[in-house]
């Protein structure tokens, strides 16, 4: 009986060791990544950018950061769209959240200016 509590409880403890919670609030992203590699033009940007900014304001109603490159992701369908300006705001909002992405995102800011 004793051996037995002890393995429950083990394994209770293993249990609860494996969950890790989740950092960021990821919604529809890595779908809609995927998908844009797996059938390109199946969804419409429009679509996307409809389903990221509904995902944002969840994530912000949770209290939970989205995932590196979440924005640069939306500033590139922005872009796709002709909303320079919205895909300017975007690639820097990335740029501040996760500063290890500055040279891309100034890369995408800089072929911005030339549009």
């Amino acid at each position: 009986m004793m051996r037995t509590a002890i393995l429950l409880a083990g394994l209770l403890v293993l249990a609860g060791g494996c969950s890790t919670p989740t950092v960021y609030y990821w919604g529809h992203y890595e779908n809609l990544i995927y998908a844009s590699y797996a059938a390109p033009g199946k969804i419409p940007p429009e679509m996307q950018v409809e389903q990221l900014e509904a995902d944002y304001q969840k994530a912000r109603s949770a209290n939970k950061p989205v995932p590196p490159g979440f924005h640069a992701y939306l500033g590139y369908l922005y872009s796709e769209l002709g909303k320079m300006d919205q895909a300017r705001q975007e690639f820097e909002t990335e740029k501040a959240l996760f500063p290890e992405s500055a040279v891309f995102m100034d890369r995408l800011l800089a072929n911005l200016k030339k549009s």
